[in-house]
Protein backbone atom coordinates (compact mmCIF):
# COMPACT_ATOMS: atom_id res chain seq x y z
CA UNK A 1 0.00 0.00 0.00
CA UNK A 2 3.02 2.25 -0.30
CA UNK A 3 2.06 5.12 -2.46
CA UNK A 4 4.59 7.06 -4.58
CA UNK A 5 4.22 10.68 -2.13
CA UNK A 6 5.35 8.22 0.81
CA UNK A 7 8.83 7.05 -0.84
CA UNK A 8 9.62 10.15 -1.83
CA UNK A 9 8.80 11.76 1.74
CA UNK A 10 10.80 8.39 3.40
CA UNK A 11 13.82 8.72 0.63
CA UNK A 12 14.43 12.11 1.55
CA UNK A 13 15.65 10.75 4.95
CA UNK A 14 18.16 8.10 3.69
CA UNK A 15 21.55 9.00 5.12
CA UNK A 16 20.53 11.81 7.33
CA UNK A 17 21.14 11.96 11.12
CA UNK A 18 19.22 13.40 13.93
CA UNK A 19 19.53 13.49 17.67
CA UNK A 20 16.20 11.99 18.62
CA UNK A 21 14.82 10.27 21.43
CA UNK A 22 13.89 6.43 21.65
CA UNK A 23 10.10 6.96 21.10
CA UNK A 24 10.80 9.28 18.41
CA UNK A 25 12.99 6.41 16.69
CA UNK A 26 10.78 3.40 17.02
CA UNK A 27 7.77 5.79 15.20
CA UNK A 28 10.80 6.72 12.24
CA UNK A 29 11.56 2.53 12.44
CA UNK A 30 7.93 2.02 11.82
CA UNK A 31 7.65 4.58 9.06
CA UNK A 32 10.22 2.84 7.02
CA UNK A 33 9.11 -0.63 8.18
CA UNK A 34 5.87 0.45 6.15
CA UNK A 35 3.56 1.14 8.87
CA UNK A 36 0.63 3.49 7.60
CA UNK A 37 -1.82 3.19 10.68
CA UNK A 38 -1.79 3.85 14.33
CA UNK A 39 -4.12 4.24 17.06
CA UNK A 40 -3.46 4.69 20.48
CA UNK A 41 -3.86 6.75 23.69
CA UNK A 42 -1.72 8.79 25.31
CA UNK A 43 0.43 7.60 28.07
CA UNK A 44 4.19 7.81 29.94
CA UNK A 45 6.66 7.32 28.81
CA UNK A 46 5.23 6.28 25.34
CA UNK A 47 3.65 9.69 24.09
CA UNK A 48 6.18 10.39 22.13
CA UNK A 49 5.57 7.52 19.61
CA UNK A 50 2.22 8.64 19.01
CA UNK A 51 3.14 12.02 19.01
CA UNK A 52 5.68 11.15 15.95
CA UNK A 53 3.58 8.97 14.00
CA UNK A 54 0.56 11.91 14.64
CA UNK A 55 2.94 14.60 12.79
CA UNK A 56 5.16 11.89 10.12
CA UNK A 57 2.02 9.69 9.18
CA UNK A 58 0.21 12.23 6.81
CA UNK A 59 3.71 12.53 4.83
CA UNK A 60 3.30 8.82 3.73
CA UNK A 61 0.01 9.28 2.95
CA UNK A 62 -1.03 6.92 6.83
CA UNK A 63 -3.75 7.56 9.52
CA UNK A 64 -3.35 8.48 13.20
CA UNK A 65 -6.43 8.22 15.23
CA UNK A 66 -6.81 8.77 19.18
CA UNK A 67 -8.40 6.17 21.03
CA UNK A 68 -10.80 6.59 23.66
CA UNK A 69 -8.71 3.77 25.45
CA UNK A 70 -5.87 1.22 24.78
CA UNK A 71 -8.81 -1.04 23.96
CA UNK A 72 -10.35 0.94 20.87
CA UNK A 73 -6.85 1.64 19.80
CA UNK A 74 -5.83 -2.50 19.46
CA UNK A 75 -9.20 -3.59 18.25
CA UNK A 76 -8.28 -0.23 15.76
CA UNK A 77 -4.82 -1.59 15.12
CA UNK A 78 -5.99 -5.16 14.09
CA UNK A 79 -9.51 -3.81 12.12
CA UNK A 80 -6.59 -2.00 9.97
CA UNK A 81 -4.42 -4.83 9.67
CA UNK A 82 -7.17 -6.96 8.27
CA UNK A 83 -7.87 -4.51 5.49
CA UNK A 84 -4.54 -4.30 4.36
CA UNK A 85 -2.08 -1.80 6.59
CA UNK A 86 0.51 -2.44 8.12
CA UNK A 87 -0.63 -1.26 11.91
CA UNK A 88 0.47 -0.51 15.26
CA UNK A 89 0.26 1.15 18.48
CA UNK A 90 1.91 2.19 21.45
CA UNK A 91 1.07 2.14 25.22
CA UNK A 92 3.02 1.67 28.64
CA UNK A 93 2.10 -0.46 31.74
CA UNK A 94 -1.31 -0.06 32.45
CA UNK A 95 -2.58 0.30 28.39
CA UNK A 96 -0.52 -2.89 28.06
CA UNK A 97 -2.89 -4.49 30.39
CA UNK A 98 -6.17 -3.35 28.98
CA UNK A 99 -4.71 -4.50 25.56
CA UNK A 100 -4.27 -8.83 26.45
CA UNK A 101 -7.45 -9.74 25.23
CA UNK A 102 -7.43 -8.22 21.64
CA UNK A 103 -3.54 -9.30 21.82
CA UNK A 104 -5.00 -12.79 21.87
CA UNK A 105 -7.41 -11.60 19.40
CA UNK A 106 -4.85 -11.22 17.41
CA UNK A 107 -2.60 -14.25 18.24
CA UNK A 108 -6.34 -16.79 17.60
CA UNK A 109 -6.89 -14.42 14.51
CA UNK A 110 -3.30 -15.05 12.66
CA UNK A 111 -3.33 -10.74 12.44
CA UNK A 112 -0.32 -9.38 11.79
CA UNK A 113 0.49 -5.91 14.32
CA UNK A 114 2.82 -4.41 16.72
CA UNK A 115 2.52 -3.75 19.92
CA UNK A 116 5.31 -0.80 21.25
CA UNK A 117 5.34 -1.08 25.05
CA UNK A 118 7.54 1.51 27.01
CA UNK A 119 7.35 -0.25 30.45
CA UNK A 120 7.67 2.16 33.56
CA UNK A 121 7.37 1.10 37.22
CA UNK A 122 3.98 -1.09 38.22
CA UNK A 123 1.70 -2.25 39.20
CA UNK A 124 -1.33 0.03 38.76
CA UNK A 125 -0.41 3.29 38.01
CA UNK A 126 3.27 3.29 39.54
CA UNK A 127 5.56 5.53 39.02
CA UNK A 128 3.81 7.15 35.54
CA UNK A 129 7.30 8.95 34.55
CA UNK A 130 10.07 6.23 35.83
CA UNK A 131 11.17 3.63 33.59
CA UNK A 132 11.27 -0.39 34.44
CA UNK A 133 11.72 -3.81 32.83
CA UNK A 134 8.84 -5.47 34.61
CA UNK A 135 6.49 -6.23 31.99
CA UNK A 136 8.87 -9.55 30.68
CA UNK A 137 5.99 -11.93 31.92
CA UNK A 138 2.99 -10.10 31.14
CA UNK A 139 4.42 -9.99 28.02
CA UNK A 140 4.74 -13.56 27.42
CA UNK A 141 2.09 -14.93 29.62
CA UNK A 142 -0.26 -11.58 29.34
CA UNK A 143 -3.41 -13.20 27.62
CA UNK A 144 -4.90 -16.27 28.43
CA UNK A 145 -4.40 -20.12 26.82
CA UNK A 146 -1.96 -21.76 25.30
CA UNK A 147 0.55 -19.44 22.37
CA UNK A 148 4.12 -18.41 21.53
CA UNK A 149 4.98 -14.81 21.72
CA UNK A 150 7.32 -12.86 19.78
CA UNK A 151 8.98 -10.24 21.70
CA UNK A 152 12.13 -7.61 20.68
CA UNK A 153 13.98 -5.34 23.54
CA UNK A 154 16.07 -2.24 22.00
CA UNK A 155 19.24 -0.73 24.33
CA UNK A 156 19.69 2.52 21.84
CA UNK A 157 18.18 4.66 19.76
CA UNK A 158 19.79 3.33 16.65
CA UNK A 159 18.53 -0.18 17.71
CA UNK A 160 14.74 1.15 18.48
CA UNK A 161 14.87 2.44 14.77
CA UNK A 162 16.64 -0.65 13.22
CA UNK A 163 13.98 -3.59 15.49
CA UNK A 164 11.06 -2.01 14.42
CA UNK A 165 11.75 -2.53 10.98
CA UNK A 166 12.13 -6.21 12.45
CA UNK A 167 9.38 -6.25 14.42
CA UNK A 168 7.41 -5.59 11.55
CA UNK A 169 8.54 -8.06 8.86
CA UNK A 170 8.84 -10.56 12.05
CA UNK A 171 4.56 -9.57 12.15
CA UNK A 172 4.18 -10.05 8.62
CA UNK A 173 6.03 -13.78 8.48
CA UNK A 174 4.45 -15.27 10.95
CA UNK A 175 0.89 -13.91 11.17
CA UNK A 176 1.41 -12.71 14.70
CA UNK A 177 1.75 -10.04 16.78
CA UNK A 178 4.77 -9.10 17.74
CA UNK A 179 5.54 -6.90 21.45
CA UNK A 180 7.99 -4.03 20.73
CA UNK A 181 9.36 -4.71 24.76
CA UNK A 182 11.25 -1.31 25.10
CA UNK A 183 11.56 0.68 28.71
CA UNK A 184 10.92 3.75 29.77
CA UNK A 185 15.12 4.76 30.14
CA UNK A 186 15.81 3.80 26.29
CA UNK A 187 12.43 5.42 25.34
CA UNK A 188 13.76 8.73 26.29
CA UNK A 189 17.29 8.71 26.04
CA UNK A 190 18.54 10.60 23.32
CA UNK A 191 21.07 10.01 21.00
CA UNK A 192 22.42 9.63 17.49
CA UNK A 193 19.76 8.25 14.93
CA UNK A 194 20.67 7.53 11.87
CA UNK A 195 18.82 6.90 8.87
CA UNK A 196 19.44 4.00 6.33
CA UNK A 197 19.43 4.55 2.51
CA UNK A 198 15.92 3.13 1.78
CA UNK A 199 17.00 1.23 -0.91
CA UNK A 200 18.83 -0.95 1.33
CA UNK A 201 15.29 -2.11 3.08
CA UNK A 202 14.24 -4.79 2.11
CA UNK A 203 10.77 -5.44 3.97
CA UNK A 204 8.84 -8.83 4.25
CA UNK A 205 5.75 -8.44 2.15
CA UNK A 206 2.02 -8.76 3.18
CA UNK A 207 0.92 -12.11 2.17
CA UNK A 208 4.85 -13.10 1.59
CA UNK A 209 6.41 -16.42 1.73
CA UNK A 210 9.49 -17.29 2.96
CA UNK A 211 10.55 -20.71 0.55
CA UNK A 212 12.50 -22.05 3.73
CA UNK A 213 9.24 -21.99 6.11
CA UNK A 214 8.22 -25.27 7.18
CA UNK A 215 4.98 -26.03 4.56
CA UNK A 216 1.55 -25.48 5.95
CA UNK A 217 2.71 -24.14 9.46
CA UNK A 218 1.53 -20.24 7.94
CA UNK A 219 -1.16 -19.62 6.44
CA UNK A 220 -2.24 -16.89 4.05
CA UNK A 221 -3.78 -13.65 5.11
CA UNK A 222 -7.41 -12.77 4.66
CA UNK A 223 -7.98 -8.93 3.53
CA UNK A 224 -11.12 -7.46 3.73
CA UNK A 225 -12.33 -5.54 0.65
CA UNK A 226 -10.58 -8.29 -1.63
CA UNK A 227 -13.75 -9.86 -3.07
CA UNK A 228 -13.31 -12.97 -1.16
CA UNK A 229 -16.50 -13.94 1.37
CA UNK A 230 -14.18 -14.34 4.70
CA UNK A 231 -14.97 -15.46 7.93
CA UNK A 232 -12.68 -13.97 11.02
CA UNK A 233 -13.04 -15.05 14.49
CA UNK A 234 -11.47 -15.34 18.06
CA UNK A 235 -12.97 -18.41 18.71
CA UNK A 236 -11.70 -22.38 17.91
CA UNK A 237 -12.24 -22.77 13.97
CA UNK A 238 -11.40 -25.08 11.49
CA UNK A 239 -9.22 -24.37 8.27
CA UNK A 240 -11.59 -22.26 6.41
CA UNK A 241 -12.42 -20.02 9.12
CA UNK A 242 -15.15 -21.19 10.02
CA UNK A 243 -15.95 -21.73 14.23
CA UNK A 244 -15.99 -25.07 15.78
CA UNK A 245 -15.79 -25.05 19.12
CA UNK A 246 -17.06 -28.71 20.33
CA UNK A 247 -14.18 -30.82 18.49
CA UNK A 248 -11.43 -31.49 20.80
CA UNK A 249 -9.26 -32.27 17.64
CA UNK A 250 -9.82 -29.25 15.86
CA UNK A 251 -8.58 -26.92 18.67
CA UNK A 252 -5.59 -29.13 19.53
CA UNK A 253 -4.63 -29.23 15.37
CA UNK A 254 -5.00 -24.84 15.40
CA UNK A 255 -3.67 -24.37 18.42
CA UNK A 256 -0.59 -27.26 17.86
CA UNK A 257 0.00 -24.98 14.70
CA UNK A 258 -0.08 -21.60 15.93
CA UNK A 259 2.41 -22.65 18.40
CA UNK A 260 4.68 -24.55 16.28
CA UNK A 261 4.75 -21.61 13.68
CA UNK A 262 6.83 -19.67 16.32
CA UNK A 263 8.80 -22.33 18.22
CA UNK A 264 9.92 -24.10 14.94
CA UNK A 265 11.09 -21.20 13.97
CA UNK A 266 13.56 -19.91 16.79
CA UNK A 267 16.91 -19.65 15.26
CA UNK A 268 15.10 -17.17 12.53
CA UNK A 269 13.76 -14.97 15.07
CA UNK A 270 16.36 -14.96 18.30
CA UNK A 271 19.13 -12.59 18.37
CA UNK A 272 21.84 -11.52 21.07
CA UNK A 273 24.46 -9.97 21.51
CA UNK A 274 27.60 -12.00 23.25
CA UNK A 275 31.01 -10.29 24.05
CA UNK A 276 33.94 -11.73 25.83
CA UNK A 277 32.35 -14.88 26.08
CA UNK A 278 35.16 -16.93 25.14
CA UNK A 279 37.16 -17.52 28.93
CA UNK A 280 33.80 -16.67 30.57
CA UNK A 281 33.71 -18.34 33.97
CA UNK A 282 30.76 -15.82 35.01
CA UNK A 283 28.57 -13.94 32.39
CA UNK A 284 26.48 -11.37 33.03
CA UNK A 285 22.50 -11.83 30.89
CA UNK A 286 21.30 -8.34 30.66
CA UNK A 287 18.85 -6.42 28.28
CA UNK A 288 17.29 -3.01 27.42
CA UNK A 289 18.70 -0.22 29.78
CA UNK A 290 20.23 -2.48 32.24
CA UNK A 291 22.83 -3.85 29.39
CA UNK A 292 24.12 -0.66 29.31
CA UNK A 293 25.42 -0.60 32.95
CA UNK A 294 26.18 -3.96 32.03
CA UNK A 295 28.89 -3.58 29.60
CA UNK A 296 30.43 -0.91 31.11
CA UNK A 297 30.80 -3.03 34.54
CA UNK A 298 31.96 -5.85 32.50
CA UNK A 299 34.53 -4.36 30.31
CA UNK A 300 36.03 -2.33 34.27
CA UNK A 301 36.18 -5.96 35.81
CA UNK A 302 37.84 -7.76 32.36
CA UNK A 303 40.55 -4.80 32.50
CA UNK A 304 41.02 -5.89 35.81
CA UNK A 305 41.70 -9.82 34.85
CA UNK A 306 38.16 -10.93 35.49
CA UNK A 307 36.93 -13.53 33.50
CA UNK A 308 33.55 -12.15 32.95
CA UNK A 309 31.66 -12.24 29.59
CA UNK A 310 28.55 -10.03 28.54
CA UNK A 311 25.29 -11.53 27.25
CA UNK A 312 22.51 -9.33 26.00
CA UNK A 313 19.32 -10.78 24.95
CA UNK A 314 17.60 -8.99 22.01
CA UNK A 315 14.52 -11.33 21.56
CA UNK A 316 12.97 -11.74 24.31
CA UNK A 317 10.81 -14.26 23.34
CA UNK A 318 10.77 -16.62 22.04
CA UNK A 319 13.52 -17.05 25.08
CA UNK A 320 17.11 -18.63 23.65
CA UNK A 321 17.29 -21.12 25.99
CA UNK A 322 19.10 -23.75 23.94
CA UNK A 323 21.64 -20.92 23.83
CA UNK A 324 21.14 -20.10 27.25
CA UNK A 325 21.35 -23.84 28.48
CA UNK A 326 25.00 -24.50 26.31
CA UNK A 327 26.40 -21.17 28.39
CA UNK A 328 25.14 -22.53 31.67
CA UNK A 329 26.89 -25.67 30.81
CA UNK A 330 30.83 -23.90 30.53
CA UNK A 331 30.29 -21.42 33.14
CA UNK A 332 30.04 -21.15 36.93
CA UNK A 333 27.84 -18.16 37.64
CA UNK A 334 25.33 -15.90 35.96
CA UNK A 335 24.29 -12.56 37.08
CA UNK A 336 21.45 -11.06 36.00
CA UNK A 337 20.80 -6.94 36.19
CA UNK A 338 17.20 -6.24 35.27
CA UNK A 339 14.93 -3.47 36.46
CA UNK A 340 12.69 -5.24 37.73
CA UNK A 341 12.52 -8.33 41.14
CA UNK A 342 14.35 -11.13 38.80
CA UNK A 343 11.78 -11.68 36.31
CA UNK A 344 14.46 -12.65 33.60
CA UNK A 345 17.30 -14.40 36.03
CA UNK A 346 13.35 -16.74 36.95
CA UNK A 347 13.26 -17.19 32.96
CA UNK A 348 17.45 -18.25 32.73
CA UNK A 349 16.99 -20.41 36.33
CA UNK A 350 15.13 -22.74 34.26
CA UNK A 351 17.45 -24.14 31.93
CA UNK A 352 20.99 -23.59 33.63
CA UNK A 353 22.23 -25.73 37.09
CA UNK A 354 24.33 -23.25 37.99
CA UNK A 355 24.40 -20.26 40.58
CA UNK A 356 21.65 -17.28 39.23
CA UNK A 357 22.42 -14.06 41.13
CA UNK A 358 19.32 -11.08 40.43
CA UNK A 359 21.09 -8.23 40.80
CA UNK A 360 17.67 -6.15 41.01
CA UNK A 361 16.93 -2.45 41.27
CA UNK A 362 13.10 -1.12 41.29
CA UNK A 363 12.19 2.58 41.96
CA UNK A 364 12.51 4.18 38.45
CA UNK A 365 16.61 4.52 38.74
CA UNK A 366 18.76 2.34 36.18
CA UNK A 367 21.64 0.72 36.86
CA UNK A 368 25.20 2.41 37.23
CA UNK A 369 28.06 0.91 35.88
CA UNK A 370 29.44 0.73 39.15
CA UNK A 371 26.86 -1.32 41.06
CA UNK A 372 26.56 -3.69 38.37
CA UNK A 373 30.36 -3.97 38.67
CA UNK A 374 29.98 -3.75 42.29
CA UNK A 375 27.78 -7.20 42.34
CA UNK A 376 30.27 -8.86 39.45
CA UNK A 377 33.41 -8.12 41.92
CA UNK A 378 31.04 -9.73 45.22
CA UNK A 379 30.16 -12.66 43.24
CA UNK A 380 33.90 -13.91 41.90
CA UNK A 381 36.08 -12.62 44.30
Amino acid sequence: METARARQYLSGLSGKMRFALGDEAAAYGALVGGCIFFAGYPITPASEVAETMAQELPHVDGYFVQFEDEIGSIAAVIGAARAGAKAMTATSGPGFSLMMENIGYAIMTETPCVVVDVQRSGPSTGQATKPAQGDILQARWGTHGDHEMIALAPNSVQECFDLMIACFDLSERYRHPVIFLMDGEIGHLRERLTFPNLADVHLFPRGGFDPADESGLIKPVREYGKGEAIHITGSTHKEDGMRDVVSQDVHESLITRFYAKIDRNRKNIIRYEERFMEDAETVVVCFGAASRAALGAVKRARNEGRKVGYFRLITIWPFCQEKLAGIGRRINKILVPEMNLGQLAREVERFVSVPVVRVSKIGGVPHSVEEVYAAIVRETS
